[in-house]
């Protein structure tokens, strides 16, 4: 008896909590064909260049002087980049398209996280190109040297 006395109150209970906080649904589809083009794309082939859209981090946001992906120590003023998926320690050309400037900056961060960014210039790189101005913009941009991939290990 105790144990369906038991078995009655959990399903009581678990019944009376509250619905998850978030729902998650799928996307309406449509019929219509994707236009969207694929994410601009370095490899270490013959493409060496491409055109991205950049913003930059590190003016007001709380990285400064925190740790970066590769375990690097973040200075909004030095010449660095976060980017997706390229090697850590890549050395990239970067022009930008409005101003025609050029910087070079290595990346040592992950990102952006935001939809329709290509690459994050800490706010050093932004400022030399005159990004800053326009927080967003196409950049032409170009391997100097493929990172290792490695990161720096605390001891």
């Amino acid at each position: 008896m105790k144990v369906f006395i038991l078995l009655i109150s959990s399903v009581f209970l678990i019944s009376c909590t509250s619905a998850p906080r978030y729902h998650y649904s799928q996307p309406k589809t449509t019929n219509r064909p994707k236009t969207k083009s694929p994410p601009p794309m370095l490899t270490r082939g013959a493409q060496h260049t491409a055109i991205f859209t950049a913003s930059y981090y590190g003016q007001n946001d709380g990285f400064h002087g925190k740790k970066t992906a590769n375990g690097e120590i973040f200075n909004k003023n030095a010449l660095t980049a976060a980017h997706k998926t390229l090697p850590f320690g890549t050395v990239l050309k970067v022009t930008y398209l409005k101003t025609g400037k050029s910087v070079n900056v290595k990346i040592n961060d992950r990102g952006p996280f935001v939809a329709g960014r290509d690459i994050d210039l800490s706010y050093g790189a932004a400022v030399k190109l005159g990004l800053v101005k326009h927080g967003v913009g196409k950049v032409r941009v170009t391997v100097v040297k493929w990172g290792t991939g490695e990161t720096k290990h605390n001891e």
